[in-house]
């Protein structure tokens, strides 16, 4: 694991009711008794920005990439993703976890790439853990143009910080994280109850 992740720490953060978990049989044999499988039924991550893929109704499965992706559309793409199961969304990426390394890819159903976004599934709940209480803490003061200064920073600074321990999340401007990052430093996604968003929108 890349992050300690503890599921306490994040119960004190968000509260029992703001996290999402995916139950053990979700996964398909190959990939349930994996470190990114424990993490996401065990520990969870904060709803809001992402979003964990609900299981099918019937079999109590994620659906794998080839249930939901014509692989052959997506550039980079190899035949051995077909089975990996898709756990999640990030704006417009299926997020797919390769039970033999860890590792989380995105594949961009807009401009048909896949590329890895994350080395393992704590570094996905860490930035989602760090974006999350930023829209919900941050609070932009009486000048505003001195708040949208801070926001960036902090916004960097999750930046800056993953990318000393994990690379592929922030790697470059096109990154599901990093549109997401620019689209906060910008003031969007803040709620309208939290303290930014009341600044924001009144």
């Amino acid at each position: 694991m890349l992050f300690d992740i503890i599921r306490s720490e994040l119960v004190g953060l968000f509260g029992e009711e703001r996290l999402a978990s995916l139950p053990a049989a979700a996964f398909p044999p190959a990939a349930a008794d994996t470190e990114g499988a424990r993490l996401l039924r065990t520990v969870g991550v904060p709803t809001g920005t992402l979003r964990l893929r609900e299981p099918d109704e019937d079999s109590g499965r994620l659906p794998l990439v080839q249930d939901v992706l014509d692989i052959e559309d997506f550039e980079n793409a190899s035949p051995d993703m077909t089975g990996w199961p898709v756990i999640g969304w990030l704006l417009n990426a299926h997020l797919a976890l390769d039970p033999d390394s860890g590792t989380v890819y995105a594949f961009d159903s807009d401009e048909e790439t896949v590329g890895g976004l994350h080395t393992d599934v704590s570094s996905l709940i860490q930035v989602t853990v760090r974006f999350q209480r930023l829209l919900e803490e941050f609070t932009f003061g009486d000048d505003e143009e001195a708040g949208f200064e801070r926001l960036e920073r902090e916004v960097e600074r999750i930046g800056e910080e993953t990318s000393g321990i994990d690379p592929l999340p922030f790697q470059d401007d096109e990154t599901a994280w990093s549109v997401i990052g620019e689209e906060i430093a910008a003031g969007q996604r803040f709620k309208g109850d939290s303290p930014g968003g009341l600044a924001l929108y009144g």
